[in-house]
């Protein structure tokens, strides 16, 4: 790259957020990785030379955090890797949904949602204005098709889908491109508790190497709203989602801008 570009990435401590952290390293970005644990995410940072930011991203003065550092350090962001995310645990995830611990399920929505959702906040500031601005979401393969083992899960990754696709548009005209990884299951701690069950089944998993890969397409795509299927063994791949019928009536099929 002829410029040192500047990336935030979220859930950098391990799995996907790891490698796509030393992905972009390798091509030359400046990095702020954000983690809650700080000897994963530090021992990282002094071995990319990124600057570290220790907290949860469920809380949005973490997210204000971690863009100041890039501003304070680098003095721009031009990437946000939004890619921080949990599981529901297993046992949650088998329990009839009358008696599911709504701790569990806040905690679930608080980092798949929220999370996210704080970090564009407070990001699109610094990323307005950047030549190569783009937002990177980490979704899910569940956020396009239903997973019954995991329906909490799988609700927050079709919010991620949702909020990418709607803000496509608003955040182009401000020069900054958003889109999503839609990826199957991944070989990151993030399915420890079942991992064994893949291998039994002969159950193919991406690597976080090739999930990383794939958060750099998507970037350099620059595809506003694009949504890149990630499955073992091929080249990300644009879902296009179907359309919606539309009215039998007359007029026009242009929503109109509500204030």
């Amino acid at each position: 790259m002829s410029e040192q570009l500047v990336a935030m990435v979220t859930g950098a401590g391990s799995g996907i957020g790891l490698a796509t952290a030393r992905r972009l390293h390798r091509l030359g970005m400046r990095l702020v990785l954000v983690d809650r644990d700080p000897s994963s995410v530090g021992r990282l940072a002094q071995r990319l030379g990124a600057v570290a930011v220790v907290g949860d991203v469920t809380d949005p003065a973490v997210n204000e955090r971690a863009v100041q550092a890039a501003t304070d350090r680098y003095g721009r962001l031009d990437l946000l890797h939004a890619n921080a995310g949990r599981m529901t645990s297993r046992a949650l995830a088998a329990v009839d949904i009358a008696s599911m611990d709504l701790d569990a399920y806040r905690a679930t929505m608080g980092v798949n949602v929220d999370a996210v959702v704080f970090g564009i906040r407070a990001a699109m500031p610094a990323l307005r204005g950047e030549r190569h601005a783009g937002i990177v979401v980490t979704a899910s393969l569940a956020g396009l098709t239903p997973y019954p083992p995991d329906p909490i899960y799988t609700m927050t990754k079709h919010a991620m889908v949702g909020l990418v696709r709607s803000l496509a548009e608003p955040l182009a005209a401000c020069g900054v491109t958003i889109s999503a990884v839609c990826p199957g299951f991944v070989d990151t701690p993030l399915i420890a508790e079942a991992r064994h069950e893949f291998i039994a089944a002969d159950f193919p998993l991406i690597t976080a190497a090739d999930a990383a890969a794939a958060v750099e397409h998507a970037w350099r795509a620059a595809e506003p709203g694009a949504l890149w299927v990630v499955q073992p063994g091929r080249e990300p791949i644009a879902y296009r989602p179907a359309g919606v019928p539309g009215p039998r009536t007359g007029g026009s099929t242009t929503l109109p801008t509500v204030q």
